[in-house]
C-alpha cells in the first residue's frame, strides 16, 4: 500500500487559496507517484488563525467533503482528508473526513483533546464521540488529531478494535518536535501497528510548526521521515503483512490483564 503525505504550509484564514494548493499537489502526485493513500495535515483550509474560524469554518464539511469527493472519485484514490474548521449547531469542531476511492465518506472523527497551549478551547468544542475504525481497501484503519497523540488510551482503543494503521493529522509546533518524535514512535511499539502523520510547516502568530511528517513500522523503525521546515512530499510503501507477524512475535495484546489495570 503506497502511501503519499503532503507535508503542507498552510495560508493562514484563506481556504479557497488552501483547496487550490490541495487540488494542485493532487494532481501532481498520483500524475507522478499513483499512490493508494493520500494524507492532509490538520485545520488545512485555514490554518491556526482561530479567531477568524466563526467566520471562515464552513458548515458540515459542506465544502471539503465534496472537494474531497471529487479528487478521490477522480484519481481513484484514497483521502485521509486532513481536519478542517466545521462548524455544526453552532459549535466549531476540528473535524477529519476520510473519502474512499468511491468518493464516499466513509468516516468524520472530531477531535476530542483540544490543545490548552494554543487556546483551542477558546474557539473549538471537543468531540463527543469514541474513536473507531474504518477500512480502506479492506485494512482497518483509525484517525486522530495532533493533541490526541498524548493520549495512548485512543490510540489503543483503536488497536483493540483491529487497526493497522494509525493516521495522525497535525499542527504541532517546533517548539514540542522531540515529543512528536516520541510519541509516534511509542505508539506504533506499544500497538504493534503503522502510524502515517501529516504535520504542516511553516509560521503563524509566532508559532513554528515542525514538519517530520512521517510513516513508522509496528516495530518502531522508521520508513521515511520529512525534512523540518520545507514543504514536500513523502512518499512510501507499507508491507501490511509486519503487523501480523510482530503481533504473533510479541503477543502483546494476548498478554494483557486489563482487570489489573
Amino acid at each position: 500500500m503506497k502511501y503519499a503525505i503532503y507535508q503542507m504550509d498552510i495560508i493562514a484564514g484563506k481556504p479557497s487559496e488552501n483547496r487550490g494548493k490541495v487540488k494542485e499537489w493532487v494532481e501532481k502526485t498520483m500524475e507522478s507517484i499513483s499512490p493508494d493513500i493520500l494524507v492532509l495535515p490538520e485545520m488545512w483550509t485555514t490554518g491556526y488563525n482561530l479567531a477568524v474560524l466563526e467566520e471562515v469554518a464552513e458548515e458540515n464539511g459542506q465544502d471539503t467533503v465534496p472537494f474531497l469527493a471529487e479528487l478521490a472519485k477522480r484519481f481513484n484514490v484514497n483521502i485521509i482528508g486532513g481536519s478542517v474548521a466545521n462548524k455544526k449547531n453552532d459549535r466549531i469542531y476540528n473535524s477529519s473526513f476520510v473519502v474512499n476511492r468511491l468518493g464516499e465518506l466513509i468516516y468524520e472523527y472530531d477531535k476530542i483533546h483540544l490543545v490548552p497551549m494554543l487556546d483551542e478551547h477558546l474557539y473549538l468544542e471537543g468531540g463527543k464521540k469514541k474513536v473507531r475504525v474504518f477500512e480502506l481497501d479492506g485494512v482497518k484503519m483509525g484517525v486522530i488529531i495532533c493533541y490526541d497523540l498524548r493520549f495512548p488510551e485512543l490510540s489503543r482503543e483503536l488497536a483493540l478494535q483491529g487497526a493497522e494503521v494509525l493516521h495522525v493529522v497535525a499542527e504541532w509546533p517546533t517548539a514540542r518536535k522531540e515529543h512528536w518524535h516520541a510519541l509516534q514512535k511509542a505508539r506504533a511499539i506499544e500497538n504493534q501497528m503503522f502510524v502515517v502523520s501529516c504535520n504542516s510547516v511553516g509560521e503563524y502568530n509566532n508559532v513554528e510548526y515542525a514538519g517530520m511528517s512521517m510513516i513508522i513500522d509496528p516495530w518502531g523503525s522508521e520508513l521515511s521521515v520529512g525534512k523540518e521546515q520545507r514543504e514536500e512530499t513523502i512518499v512510501n510503501d507499507v508491507s501490511l503483512d509486519l503487523v501480523a507477524k510482530i503481533r504473533k512475535d510479541v503477543p502483546v495484546f494476548s498478554s494483557r490483564v486489563p482487570e489489573l489495570y
